[in-house]
This record gives structure tokens, C-alpha cells and sequence, in this order.
């Protein structure tokens, strides 16, 4: 193999681990949550938004007069509420959906170092188009 064929390995190689370590640490962070939040919700710490006994009576309603009858908030609006045992779980799903995000930024450095423009550039494309999802901005009038 080549020098510049073992540099360019090298470099790659570096990224690959790069990128896994902070998706790894994302994932763990994000099932984490997960577990803590149900915990906290089956054991009674968090009280729930929607109380246990109100449930048969709603869980049968389509989504708009679910969320009309429980004053449950749509969209980011959930954050006002994550205090609440039944959603809660909504912090660890978010976690888990937004986990790729840092390793692509971790990536940008990276590729700045090394003169590759066109990787950095497409790394915060991709990151720019994820924040704006999540954001709600590309929804496409739904």
C-alpha cells in the first residue's frame, strides 16, 4: 500500500471512530433516558398528564379529540409537559432522534483540517437540514 493510500486510511479511519464513539455515546445517553423516564413513570414519580383512570375513556379517540379531551399540547409543545410520567419518554425518543446530529458536527473539524470542503460542507448541510425538521420548519404544510 501506498503512503498516501495509508494516510488517506488513516484519515478515514479516525472519522469512522469519530463518528461511532459519539453516536455510541448519543445512543447510550438517549436509551438511558428512556429507561429512567418509564421507571419513573411505573413507579409513580413523575405524575401523569393524562391520570391512569382517564385513559379507557380516551385511548379509543381519534388523534385530534385525544389530544382536545387531554389538553395535550402538539409539536415541541411537549417540553412544557416532560415533567409528566407519560411524557417524559418523549426526552429519551428525541435524544435518539437527534443523536446523529453531533457526530456529524464532530465530523466538520475534521474534515476542515484536512482541506476536504466539500465533506465539511455537506456534514453541515445535512446538520442544517436536521435542525430545520426538527424544528418543524420543514413540514411541508402538515
Amino acid at each position: 500500500m501506498s503512503t498516501a493510500n495509508s494516510t488517506n486510511a488513516q484519515q478515514q479511519q479516525a472519522e469512522a471512530r469519530r463518528y461511532a464513539l459519539l453516536l455510541d455515546w448519543g445512543t447510550r445517553v438517549g436509551v438511558l433516558a428512556l429507561l429512567v423516564s418509564f421507571a419513573a413513570y411505573l413507579f409513580g414519580v413523575l405524575q401523569p398528564h393524562v391520570p391512569l383512570e382517564q385513559l379507557p375513556s380516551v385511548w379509543n379517540l381519534p388523534v385530534s379529540a385525544y389530544l382536545q379531551s387531554t389538553n395535550t399540547p402538539t409539536g415541541w409543545g411537549w417540553l412544557a409537559l416532560a415533567h409528566k410520567g407519560d411524557l417524559s419518554n418523549l426526552i429519551g425518543i428525541a435524544l435518539l432522534a437527534g443523536c446523529s446530529l453531533p457526530p456529524l458536527l464532530g465530523l466538520i473539524p475534521l474534515y476542515l483540517k484536512r482541506r476536504d470542503y466539500a465533506y465539511a460542507g455537506i456534514c453541515a448541510v445535512v446538520a442544517t437540514v436536521l435542525v430545520l425538521a426538527a424544528s418543524g420548519i420543514l413540514t411541508g404544510g402538515h
